[in-house]
């Protein structure tokens, strides 16, 4: 177990590294963006938000991207699949929790099974569909505040007519 003490006396307990090393591949990543995503506003200390960043930064190098170095360079193309299968199956639900593995996918794409290629493009995909949900998210949004301004007469119609256009084709495409 990983202490910090609270400036209010309060303490803050996280799962250890060495046990962590024992965790399934994809565990270690999936807790340290929990926390990340989750936990780290609600703790309030300023000086311990950043002691559990940098023990999150210590899991991600020492445990979590170690371990999941040596499965996808490892020799064992049944582990290797096992361990993509579990995380593709989470980049569908959130991918948020396997953004540490985005570097090490094109290194998958090349390797001799066509499994493990399969798997990696299904999560590089799915990092392509966040990717364009976001934009399109964005657009929306920008379309939204012209329409507003058009409304309001602040914007001509023809700068309104552009930004919905962007969104449009965007949206299409």
């Amino acid at each position: 177990m990983r202490i910090f003490h609270k400036k209010d006396g309060g303490i803050i307990q996280l799962v250890g590294k060495k046990k962590m090393q024992k965790w399934p591949l994809e565990l270690p990543l999936i807790f340290v963006e929990w926390i990340r995503n989750n936990k780290l506003e609600e703790y309030g200390d300023a000086k311990v938000k950043r002691e559990i960043e940098n023990y999150l930064d210590e899991v991600m190098e020492h445990v979590a991207i170690p371990r999941f170095i040596s499965v996808i360079k490892g020799d064992d193309e049944e582990e290797t699949i096992l361990a993509l299968t579990r995380l593709e199956e989470l980049s569908k639900k959130n991918i948020e929790m396997v953004k540490p593995i985005k570097t090490y996918l094109d290194e998958l794409k090349e390797k001799k099974n066509k499994k493990i290629v399969e798997l990696a493009e299904a999560i590089s995909k799915n990092f392509q569909r966040d990717e364009r949900k976001k934009l399109l998210a964005k657009k929306r949004k920008k379309t939204r505040e012209m329409e507003k301004k058009f409304m309001e007469g602040k914007v001509s119609g023809e700068e309104y007519a552009k930004a919905r256009k962007e969104y449009l084709e965007l949206r299409e495409s």
